[in-house]
């Protein structure tokens, strides 16, 4: 009985925890995160970044995909931008969630 009850609770748990995250990722707000991480840089042209509401400039990154800019946010891009750009704590989809508001925002 004791490992039924355990088992329970663990199962309990784990409920409460998916729902937890699903709630975080439904409150996540890419507008709010990214003035916060990434308006250092994208709303000021710092480190040769291309600004948030410059057209060309990500018309002609876009010409990459979507998959290759969220993929350079992860991972950093030439030396400058760091990985995951100042938003560490941002999961993957959270991180594209902003390249696609900037991304929006620009076109």
């Amino acid at each position: 009985m004791k490992k039924r009850t355990l088992l329970a609770a663990t199962f309990a748990l784990m409920a409460i925890a998916s729902q937890s995250n699903a709630a975080e990722d439904t409150a996540f707000d890419a507008e709010e995160r990214y003035q916060a991480t990434c308006f250092a840089c994208h709303g000021t042209g710092a480190a040769h970044s291309p600004e948030v509401g410059d057209q060309i400039e990500w018309e002609i990154r876009m010409e990459k995909g979507m998959d290759t800019l969220v993929q350079n946010t992860i991972s950093g891009l030439n030396g400058i931008m760091p990985p995951r750009g100042l938003c560490a704590d941002c999961s993957d989809e959270q991180l594209r969630a902003i390249v696609e508001f900037m991304v929006q925002s620009s076109l």
